[in-house]
């Protein structure tokens, strides 16, 4: 068998096992948290972890995908080492970049969340105060 061929299969092995667990990672853990982003509402988080997962798979799995090709050709052992990391490497990168990218965006919503959470009064307002030096507050006035 070509050492390419080889090359291949192990990098398509190797990728997709990676890109299956961080997914399952982040489904796992991030359901917890889509929850607490979207006030508790689990079928919603559901929802929304599994559109996340879908759209990971189908970048991170085009991307391998695209990134099959070897436009050198392997002749030994140590090129398959070389074009391994080489690869894999990249895939990992492009996997830690996906994976920031999904926090940075899933904590932008949950601050979002928050700062409304703080606008709302927890009481409604009592009264109202107009302009300074009106109305029943205002320091009388001194003529001099």
């Amino acid at each position: 068998m070509d050492l390419t061929v080889v090359a291949y299969v192990v990098y398509l092995l190797i990728s997709v096992g990676l890109t299956v667990w961080v997914a399952r990672t982040l489904s796992r853990n991030g359901k917890v948290f889509l929850a607490d982003v979207l006030h508790g509402n689990e079928k919603l988080a559901d929802a929304v972890n599994h559109l996340l997962v879908v759209g990971f798979y189908l970048v991170n799995l085009g991307f391998v995908a695209l990134y099959l090709k070897n436009a050198d050709g392997v002749a030994d052992t140590r090129g398959l080492f070389e074009a391994l990391s080489v690869k894999v490497g990249v895939v990992l990168l492009v996997l830690g970049v996906m994976h920031l990218g999904n926090v940075y965006v899933l904590n932008k919503i949950r601050r979002r969340g928050l700062m409304e959470r703080e606008q709302t009064p927890p009481v409604p307002p009592q009264g109202w105060t107009g302009p300074a030096g009106q109305g029943p507050w205002a320091a009388p006035a001194t003529g001099r």
